[in-house]
């Protein structure tokens, strides 16, 4: 090895380690902050990783990408009056030097009862797992909204019922806005990693999600 590869060779393992230093340690930033919440909130916390997560949640075609899927920061309590819970979630594509690693965070609360399977994101973030499983995207009067966002379902009245004017309204004010309903679970999902400060905001818009919901579709 000449003195240019080795100096090369140093440079890239302080990379590698700065990185996994940067890592550890907002990883632990992030365990001190959920424990801070679980306790003021009476929730229950685990930070280690857990591939059961995705196992316990395969429903969620979300979480059904990819390899190497586990969760960590897994938090489970009460909000609001529902059952609610959310951990991050890791998965990775590819394989080798094109291997690449994804972050999610994922959001639920559990509903007063099972709905048919639905799926709302801005264009393209799960286009792939739509057309995957035979989901149409259902469009809607509203032309902007259709533009925004991607309604799948294969029970279009309920996907029209569910997507009513306001809860179109809320969702372009709220255009990052990713959910899955799977049975009685709603889910939002994240880019990264979240955080406990940035969680309540999260709960309150699912809760704000179900307070849109009609109300017939609750009732036998």
């Amino acid at each position: 090895m000449g003195v240019q590869d080795f100096w090369f060779a140093a440079f890239a393992a302080l990379v590698v380690g700065l990185g996994l230093w940067w890592s550890w340690k907002q990883a632990r930033i992030r365990g001190e902050e959920y424990r801070a919440f679980a306790a003021e909130h009476g929730w229950t916390y685990i930070q280690k990783r857990d591939r059961g997560l995705a196992r316990t949640h395969r429903a969620l075609d979300r979480l059904r990408v990819g390899s190497n899927r586990y969760g960590y920061d897994h938090a489970w309590g009460e909000w609001g009056g529902y059952p609610a819970e959310s951990f991050n979630f890791h998965y990775q594509t590819g394989s080798g030097k094109s291997t690449h690693h994804h972050y999610l965070s994922v959001v639920m609360i559990r509903l007063e009862r099972e709905f048919p399977e639905l799926r709302i994101h801005p264009e393209g973030i799960f286009q792939k797992i739509g057309q995957a499983i035979g989901f149409q995207d259902i469009d809607f009067e509203s032309v902007e909204f259709s533009k925004r966002f991607e309604v799948k379902c294969r029970n279009k009245k309920f996907a029209y019922d569910f997507c009513h004017t306001r809860m179109m309204e809320y969702l372009l004010r709220h255009p990052e806005t990713a959910i899955e309903l799977e049975g009685r679970v709603l889910v939002s999902y994240g880019r990264g990693n979240l955080r406990a400060s940035e969680l309540p905001a999260r709960l309150e818009a699912l809760l704000e999600i179900r307070r849109l919901m009609p109300e017939y579709l609750f009732r036998d």
